[in-house]
């Protein structure tokens, strides 16, 4: 299970949704060995795409280096989906390579009627893809 502020899901979907119709993505890094998300980095989506993003090396290189000077480690990366529902793609499965984290989609657009996003985290280890539920709460 994830479990996430408020606070972070309104981050990660108001970044999706300013960076619509493109894709967005980013990191949520939290204290090593922790599971919890605490430090919001949006990312530029370097395919600058409506159907693929792609991080920056250059920023990704930096971003890890950060990370590993804080002792922290990316536990949520997100992007979003913008014409199809919140599910990992064949692509997204196959650059997935971090066991540990949750891989959050979010969708601007409204394909379950209940509003204009969807909100979805999974675990992605191996090529295998077990959706998980999301607790959001108003802080740790």
């Amino acid at each position: 299970m994830l479990t996430i502020t408020q606070a972070l899901v309104d981050q990660i979907v108001a970044h999706a949704r300013k960076d619509h119709p493109d894709e967005a993505c980013g990191v949520v890094a939290g204290p090593a060995g922790s599971d919890r998300p605490e430090r919001f980095i949006p990312m530029l989506n370097a395919a600058m795409s409506p159907t693929f993003y792609e991080f920056d090396s250059g920023d990704l290189f930096k971003l890890y280096r950060e990370m590993d000077d804080r002792d922290e480690e990316p536990v949520v990366i997100y992007h979003s989906h913008t014409a199809t529902e919140a599910r990992p793609s064949r692509t997204d499965i196959s650059y997935a390579n971090e066991p540990g984290a949750h891989y959050v989609l979010v969708s601007t657009r409204d394909t379950d009627g209940l509003g204009d996003f969807q909100f979805r985290s999974f675990r992605i280890v191996e090529g295998e893809v077990t959706e998980e539920e999301v607790r959001i709460v108003e802080g740790y």
